[in-house]
């Protein structure tokens, strides 16, 4: 039976299938994202370093630059682990998805949609996805609740 406004399956026979891979793909979609958030701050440490991510922030206005820089490459690595393996997963999405809500504004959205032009939607999908994640949690194949507690 539907809810209200729900739509019905087309093929009826395959509701099952969804049901059984939706937690899995859940599962999927944030050890994915956690991992492109590693690879982004993992590119941050072994590329420019520190003091490269520093004048890169400073230089797009976000000063003090030693702090943004050092909150983008902790958040990019051990937030992006903590993502992958669903611990603290609410409270590291959370400060991706604002991370990301800042290189948009700041540094992406000037320069228009496309990706290829150093425009924003590729910030875009990942804040969209990371504040996703942030709500809905670790969900079942995580350290969250595995320990049974989330923030």
């Amino acid at each position: 039976m539907t809810t209200r406004g729900e739509a019905k399956l087309i093929y009826p026979g395959l509701a099952d299938f969804y049901a059984n891979w939706r937690d899995i793909t859940y599962t999927l979609v944030r050890v994915v994202i956690g991992y492109i958030m590693f690879m982004h701050g993992w590119g941050k440490i072994t590329g420019p370093g520190f003091a490269g991510v520093s004048g890169m922030m400073t230089k797009n206005s976000l000063v003090p630059g030693g702090a943004f820089a050092g909150a983008a490459m902790f958040l990019e690595t051990v937030g992006a682990v903590c993502i992958i393996v669903g611990l603290f997963t609410r409270f590291f999405a959370a400060a991706l998805a604002i991370e990301m809500g800042i290189a948009f504004l700041v540094v992406h959205v000037s320069k228009g949609f496309a990706v290829g032009q150093g425009g924003f939607e590729y910030v875009l999908l990942l804040g969209t996805v990371l504040l996703a994640i942030a709500i809905r949690g670790g969900g079942p194949y995580s350290v969250d609740r595995m320990i049974g507690k989330e923030l």
